[in-house]
């Protein structure tokens, strides 16, 4: 198994467009109490982006990537002491996107608050700068049924810049995935959670001794390796209580628990709720 496509499905990404157009000078847009993250794509153009004390110039090409709850501001106009741009309009393409907050993900902190992706980097991912392209044609033509083609080619957008920002940022999960034999005890744990997974087991598939893997394993991973199994098997069982009828005490033979007594348990120490208060929150969602 693939462990990053495994945990970016996990954060069930979602997207979608609600402005690209151009823009003549002077302008200026303020975007506050935005609850989902959001990005800004320079198609053409150049603008200002202010957030709190920080002043960034954002050239074309360029993309601003927010966390939710970042007040910001574009403008055409130079901040005090600034060089004015030029007075062409400017083409933005702006989005917002949403993870699933409640993910045990290691990848939750993936994206620092303010993050710019400079045209130049763009530029190393063709197959990503096209799809902004066809993103931009597709919302701007408005033809019938481009709006469910917009949201996912903007989801197609927002995995592909995870994966961008996780080798930028140096995430400690990197490192993980870059060691062979831990990757391995880790596509162990992805491909099969519910197996009776020990140390011993885990170490003697990896060619490894006990002590060395389970040191190596939480220096790597940042998790022990039965808070890691622990934190899979309880996000495995969040999708299935989420999106199917089975009784809890079948979720938890799913997923690696002999008891439903156990497993809630369990899922009451990560989740803050038990399995069937977690399935309740989420009908008609």
């Amino acid at each position: 198994m693939e462990i990053l496509s495994d945990i970016l499905k996990s954060l069930r990404v979602n997207g979608s467009v609600y402005f690209c157009s151009n823009i003549e000078a002077p302008w200026t847009k303020t975007f506050i109490q935005k609850q989902n993250p959001c990005f800004h794509l320079v198609r053409r153009g150049a603008c200002w982006v202010k957030v709190e004390d920080r002043v960034e110039q954002l050239f074309t090409g360029d993309l601003l990537f927010l966390g939710p709850n970042v007040d910001h501001i574009l403008t055409s106009e130079a901040p005090l002491g600034k060089m004015p741009i030029s007075g062409d309009s400017t083409l933005l393409l702006c989005g917002d996107c949403s993870f699933e907050q409640d993910a045990l993900s290691p990848l939750n902190n993936i994206f620092e608050q303010v993050t710019i992706v400079r045209e130049e980097e763009l530029n190393k991912h063709p197959w990503l700068k096209s799809t902004f392209n066809q993103l931009s044609s597709e919302y701007m033509a408005q033809n019938i049924g481009n709006e469910i083609i917009v949201n996912k080619l903007t989801e197609v957008v927002l995995v592909e810049l995870i994966r961008i920002n996780f080798g930028r940022q140096q995430h400690s999960f990197l490192h993980a995935l870059r060691d062979k034999r831990i990757k391995r005890a880790l596509e162990f744990l992805h491909e099969s959670p519910e197996s009776q997974w020990t140390i011993e087991i885990l170490a003697s598939k990896i060619g490894m001794s006990r002590a060395a893997f389970a040191k190596k394993f939480s220096l790597l991973v940042g998790q022990t390796v039965f808070t890691y199994l622990s934190s899979l098997r309880i996000q495995k069982s969040k999708e299935i209580i989420a999106n199917t009828s089975y009784f809890i005490n079948d979720v938890a033979l799913s997923v690696g628990y002999e008891s439903e007594r156990a497993f809630t348990k369990t899922f009451s120490k990560y989740v803050g709720m038990t399995p069937k208060q977690y399935r309740k929150s989420k009908i008609g969602q």
